[in-house]
């Protein structure tokens, strides 16, 4: 195939994104050429979308079937079902992804659910690693409701760990609980979580007031991992309690180092899924003819969890 369809940023459509005729991807030795079944939007991929300029193609993750293997001979054979992510590109047709970020599916893993997991379940995934053994040990997460969120609670649950989530709404706090939540704070004023802390491990992609209410939450040599700002990028912290409290590490979570040569890490996921241990939190399912609209929708918080589309 000289050319395939892709999602593009194009300014002058509603919602700044369309399908689009794009050249056709080239593989190189070690990346595997996938005809994508399915695709996944993350916060972070379609704000950039709202602001890079036109011809951008973005797309994080993807699910769907080999076609053509990599010819060093390394990951998956031609015909098996997989889950990748690249750094840009994914919702397309076809897309080379490269091997060591590519997993085989158990039969029993649909690819909407598969699509989901690399980069909203390997972030959890990663920040969860951050706290070490989390055995009866007390974790903060916010954002509690997103894709993150919602496989961060599941994954402490499995790890043994007493959670404490949040929820904008009263609405959503059964949610929260439902995904491994011991306790919710509802609303964005975190002074209630110090009645169950201090804390161990803190993850937040919230920012601004929240993160920086977090700060106050820490015990002695815990970690706060930071993952987005949905609310404000811009924190004001009190370097004095920091100091008292003593050997508080505060780690950002960059996708394109920490995600590297995850493959194993996205089997393990997948296995987690095929033996119900682990939900994947889609909310939304669609075509990726309504991309423009589904992504809007996410920007506005209008629904939970993870959007799935659909190319066939």
């Amino acid at each position: 195939m000289s050319s395939i369809r892709a999602v593009v940023v194009d300014p002058d459509v509603p919602g700044r994104l369309a399908i689009k005729e794009v050249d056709a991807p080239q593989t190189g030795p070690s990346e595997a050429l996938v005809q994508v079944e399915a695709i996944s939007l993350n916060r972070g991929e379609v704000l950039g979308a709202m602001h890079f300029a036109a011809g951008w193609r973005p797309g994080w993750d993807l699910a769907g079937i080999v076609i053509e293997q990599a010819t060093n001979g390394t990951g998956p054979k031609v015909g098996s079902r997989v889950v990748g992510y690249v750094l840009a590109g994914a919702w397309a047709e076809q897309v080379a992804v490269p091997t060591n970020r590519l997993a085989e599916l158990p039969a029993s893993v649909t690819f909407a659910q598969a699509a989901t997991l690399p980069i909203a379940g390997l972030t959890a995934l990663r920040a969860l690693e951050k706290g070490g053994l989390l055995l009866n040990r007390r974790v903060l997460i916010t954002g509690s409701t997103g894709g993150v969120g919602l496989f961060a609670h599941q994954l402490a649950r499995l790890s043994g760990a007493y959670i404490v989530g949040t929820a904008r709404q009263t609405r959503h706090e059964a949610l929260v609980r439902e995904a491994g939540a011991d306790e919710v704070i509802v609303g964005d004023d975190l002074s209630e979580a110090a009645a169950y802390g201090p804390y161990h491990l803190i993850i937040d992609s919230v920012g601004g007031k929240t993160l920086e209410s977090a700060f106050s939450l820490l015990a002695p040599g815990a970690t706060c991992v930071m993952l987005g700002w949905s609310a404000s990028p811009s924190v004001t912290m009190d370097i004095s309690k920091l100091i008292r409290t003593g050997g508080t590490t505060l780690y950002c979570l960059p996708m394109e180092r920490e995600f590297a040569n995850r493959a194993e890490d996205l089997t393990r996921l997948a296995q987690m899924v095929a033996n119900q241990q682990l939900r994947t939190p889609i909310e939304v399912e669609a075509s990726w003819h309504e991309i423009g609209e589904v992504a809007q929708r996410l920007l506005q918080r209008r629904f939970t969890g993870k959007a799935v589309l659909h190319l066939a």
